[in-house]
């Protein structure tokens, strides 16, 4: 099949970061504004997430409107496994965030020891999505975990922790122009990375003023940004902007 995954562009990094503040957002939104609790919130969002992979795995190339909804999914859902170990368990944010750096880390290790490959212009097999979609899911819960840790824990606030993995991701893309960084290393960490950015973010916009929000509430900030992620994904839909244009054996040959 088609490389299943859209090709990194300045477009695909907007909305990256839309649909993890959308991951932040949108689970409140879900859990406390229309009453839904966490538990439901989980299992509903979990049941829709499911049926969206479903769908992603039959394709046979990227489709920008399915793609997209899967990561809007995986990110609410990613925030929700976060939360409830956080809110119902009471696991501390430092155990967490260890815990899903571990287990991301293991991913990693599995899926380059299987396929010798994390390179995303190779996901042209069912077991290599099956690969980049859990490493996606480990990306939001260790994301979530690590923006809760330092803007509430830690206390630095939910702007100077948006600030703060602004800048290392900054970091990490002048390290790849500039001096080499492997392109593959570097678009996951800075892939890791906009979670928690796009987690201080949305708590930035949606929290009230005396929690050190700017109040605009989880509603209005979920449906501003998922209008956003809408016109993005029309868009790309309509241009094809972000379709790899690579046959079968160029994507072999580069992979690793």
């Amino acid at each position: 099949m088609l490389n299943k995954v859209p090709e990194v562009t300045l477009y695909f990094w907007i909305i990256k970061i839309l649909a993890t503040t959308v991951g932040e957002t949108a689970a409140d939104y879900l859990n406390v504004n229309l009453n839904f609790g966490l538990t439901n919130t989980t299992y509903v969002t979990g049941a829709l997430l499911i049926a969206i992979l479903v769908v992603q795995f039959r394709l046979r190339k990227y489709v920008p409107a399915i793609y997209w909804l899967a990561i809007v999914f995986i990110s609410v859902f990613g925030t929700l496994i976060t939360d409830n170990l956080t809110d119902a368990a009471n696991v501390p944010l430092q155990t967490s965030t260890i815990v899903f750096a571990v287990i991301l880390a293991g991913v990693f290790a599995t899926w380059f020891a299987v396929e010798r490959t994390l390179s995303i212009h190779s996901i042209v097999t069912s077991k290599r999505e099956g690969f980049y979609w859990l490493t996606i899911l480990f990306t939001f819960a260790l994301g979530t975990a690590a923006g809760d840790l330092f803007a509430e824990q830690i206390g630095l606030g939910f702007f100077v922790s948006a600030l703060i993995f602004a800048g290392v991701i900054a970091i990490i893309t002048v390290a790849h122009l500039r001096f080499g960084l492997n392109a593959v290393l570097a678009f996951w960490l800075a892939y890791i990375l906009t979670r928690p950015l796009g987690a201080s973010i949305g708590d930035l916009l949606s929290q009230a003023k005396a929690d050190g929000g700017l109040g605009l509430g989880t509603t209005g900030t979920s449906y501003i940004f998922l209008a956003i992620i809408l016109a993005l994904v029309v868009f790309l839909t309509k241009t094809k902007r972000d379709v790899i244009e690579v046959q079968r054996g160029e994507l072999d040959a580069e992979a690793v």
